[in-house]
């Protein structure tokens, strides 16, 4: 059975907060590990209401060094600090963002708790984290200013020898690794057992695709091919679009349009203008392109699930 793969939404507004919604963040859970996307205003009272555990959030990616994506950031440190946080703090953001926070500390005569380390984002294609089961890409976004998303991939899991089989053979315990890595058994009296008699293929991985702040583009279209689930925004309803493109956004059509050429599983919506209230017709409207959209609200958890035609 696949372990959790699966993003919380703690804010899906643009530009501003509205009475209803929180700037953008997301929290994406792959396995036991907890990763932080964007850090809007309100985020650290986003992680609270829906009882995310603070502490177990060791890395935060930040998109692009506007407000709406990082201005909860320097709170959410302090808090940490506050909490006597320890263990260490990675951010991955563009140039500026350590900047930003070491000033904070400085006129506050603040000496954290805990060693905040900076990752800086230069361009796409950057493998900005990679741990036994998980990578972490950037996508290079096409906006007013230097803009990423990030791409999680999950690897592929070792084999799991089938309970029957260690049973059966007698399988000796120096045998499992190298059989879960996909070589034969052999046995006490010299027999060789094809690996595929006492495995199991794990599951096969999963990818999600966070696709932060950016106008129509294509240039990262190869990055995403066949991605589960992706993340984009949609900041207006395709009447819009000539809004859209002067201020570098996206409109529902051209998010979906992209979740089709990309052949994705899923795509959820996000980053709203303020100006709308109701987000039914965003859903609709995308839908006409990509059926399986749906549309982020605060407290809303979306599972990556593995779709049949992803061939990665």
């Amino acid at each position: 059975m696949h372990e959790t793969f699966q993003t919380t939404i703690l804010g899906s507004s643009a530009a501003t907060p509205t009475s209803l919604r929180y700037t953008t963040a997301q929290v994406l859970q792959v396995h036991n590990k907890r990763f932080l996307l964007d850090c809007g205003e309100g985020t650290q009272m986003q992680l609270r209401r829906f009882r995310i555990p603070l502490m177990k959030i060791n890395h935060i990616f930040i998109s692009h060094m506007h407000g709406d994506h990082y201005l909860g950031l320097p709170g959410l440190l302090f808090t940490y600090h506050l909490l006597g946080r320890e263990k260490e703090m990675h951010v991955y953001a563009p140039p500026g963002m350590e900047e930003i926070i070491e000033l904070q500390y400085r006129i506050a005569q603040l000496k954290p708790s805990f060693s905040v380390c900076y990752h800086e984002l230069l361009d796409g294609g950057q493998v900005v984290y990679t741990d036994d089961r998980l990578s972490v890409e950037t996508m290079a976004m096409d906006h007013r200013i230097p803009a990423f998303g990030f791409i999680f991939r999950e690897k592929q899991g070792k084999r799991n020898i089938k309970k029957a089989s260690i049973a059966k053979y007698n399988i000796p315990l120096e045998q499992m690794p190298d059989i879960k890595e996909g070589r034969d058994l052999v046995t006490a009296d010299g027999r060789i057992i094809p690996n595929k008699e006492v495995t199991k293929g794990s599951p096969l991985p999963r990818s999600y695709a966070f696709c932060s702040d950016t106008a129509y583009t294509e240039q990262f279209l190869d990055q995403i091919k066949g991605v589960d689930m992706l993340y984009h925004e949609a900041t207006f309803l395709h009447d819009k679009a000539d809004i859209a493109r002067q201020k570098t956004h996206s409109t529902t059509i051209e998010a979906a349009t992209l979740a089709k050429k990309a052949g994705a599983g899923k795509l959820i919506l996000g980053h709203y203008s303020a100006r709308y209230k109701e987000l039914e017709a965003f859903r609709e409207e995308a839908a006409k392109v990509f059926p399986n959209t749906f549309v982020a609200k605060e407290g809303d958890v979306f599972a990556v699930i593995r779709s049949k035609h992803n061939t990665r």
